[in-house]
C-alpha cells in the first residue's frame, strides 16, 4: 500500500503529528511517499521517498492531508482528477473535514485493514468568464462574491437563464453541502448533510428584510452578475486569494462532474461533529 503526505507545516502542530503518523505507517509496512520540498522536515525519516507530489498522487492508494480544513481543500485540488481518497488529520482548531485528531493516530492500522467507510463529496464548477477568454475553477467548500471593506454591491443571480434575484448586498455565497458548515453558516445559510447534492446560496448582509438562502436542484447552473459599472469586486474559491471580477463579466456555478472521496475512519456521524466541533468552544492551537 502507498500513501502520500500532505502536511501544512504552518500549523504548529502539524511536524509532530506527521512523523508520529509516518512512524506508525512504517511500522504496518505501508509505503509513506512525500513532496520533495520536504525533505528537510523528514530527514531522519529515511524509508520516506520524495518525487513531484502531482506524479505520486497518480500512482498512490490514500492521500493524508495533515492540517486543518484549508490543508484538506488544498489538497481536494489536487486529488479531484485522479478520484485518490483523503484521509484528513485534524492539527489545527476545527478540522471539521478531518476524520482523526492527533491522539487518535493509532486509527491509521485501519488503513491496512480496509475498515473505514469512504464519503462522497459533491464539487462546484466555477466558470469565470471575462472579456477575452473565460477559466474554471473547483470548489469543494464554496465561492464566495464581495467587495472588500463591507462595501455593498447590486447582484443579479439568475438560475438556468431565469432571473431569480436582483439583490443589493456586501456579497454572496454559493457553497456544496460540505461548504454549509463554512462561511454559509456565518452568512445565516442551513446546515446540509454532506452526502446530499444540491447548491446553496446565502447572502451576506442583505440590504433586505426579505432576501433569504435558497437552495438550489444541483441540476441548475447559476449565474452572477455585477451592476455597478465602477465596483471593486472580487470572488474567492475555497478561501483562495481574491480573483478580481469586473462588470461585463459573469460567474457560471455549476455541479461539477468530479467528486472528492474523504475517508472516514471512525464512522463518525455528520451530527456527531456538529455536536463536537460547532457547538463547543474552538480549541486553542
Amino acid at each position: 500500500m502507498n500513501v502520500v503526505l500532505f502536511p501544512n507545516f504552518k500549523k504548529k502542530n502539524a511536524l509532530n503529528c506527521a512523523i508520529s503518523a509516518c512512524d506508525i505507517l512504517n511500522e504496518l509496512q505501508i509505503n509513506v511517499y512525500a513532496d520533495a520540498v520536504y525533505e528537510d522536515e523528514f530527514a531522519s525519516k529515511k524509508y520516506i521517498k520524495f518525487g513531484k507530489i502531482d506524479e505520486l498522487i497518480k500512482s498512490c492508494d490514500v492521500v493524508i492531508a495533515i492540517g486543518g480544513d484549508g490543508t484538506i481543500l488544498k489538497c481536494a485540488k489536487l486529488v479531484c482528477k485522479s478520484n485518490k481518497p483523503i484521509l484528513g488529520i485534524n492539527s489545527g482548531r476545527l478540522g471539521f473535514m478531518a476524520s482523526a485528531e492527533i491522539g487518535e493516530l493509532g486509527e491509521l492500522a485501519k488503513l491496512k485493514t480496509g475498515d473505514y467507510k469512504i464519503e462522497k463529496r459533491m464539487m462546484l464548477d466555477v466558470r469565470h468568464v471575462f472579456e477575452g477568454g473565460e477559466r474554471i475553477y473547483k470548489a469543494l467548500n464554496d465561492v464566495v462574491i464581495a467587495r472588500p471593506y463591507s462595501k455593498l454591491c447590486d447582484f443579479e443571480i439568475s438560475a438556468s437563464s431565469r432571473v431569480v434575484s436582483n439583490m443589493r448586498a456586501d456579497g454572496l455565497v454559493f457553497s456544496t453541502p460540505t461548504g454549509s458548515t463554512a462561511y454559509s453558516l456565518s452568512a445565516g445559510g442551513p446546515i446540509i448533510e454532506p452526502d446530499m447534492e444540491c447548491i446553496e446560496f446565502a447572502p451576506i448582509c442583505p440590504h433586505s428584510l426579505f432576501s433569504r438562502p435558497i437552495i438550489f436542484s444541483p441540476r441548475k447552473t447559476i449565474c452572477v452578475k455585477i451592476k455597478n459599472a465602477d465596483a471593486d469586486v472580487y470572488f474567492s474559491v475555497d478561501g483562495t486569494e481574491g480573483i478580481k471580477f469586473y462588470s461585463g463579466d459573469s460567474l457560471e456555478i455549476s455541479k461539477s462532474e468530479d467528486y472528492i472521496n474523504l475517508i472516514d475512519l471512525k464512522e463518525n456521524t455528520f451530527f456527531d461533529s456538529v455536536n463536537k466541533k460547532l457547538m463547543q468552544s474552538i480549541k486553542e492551537v
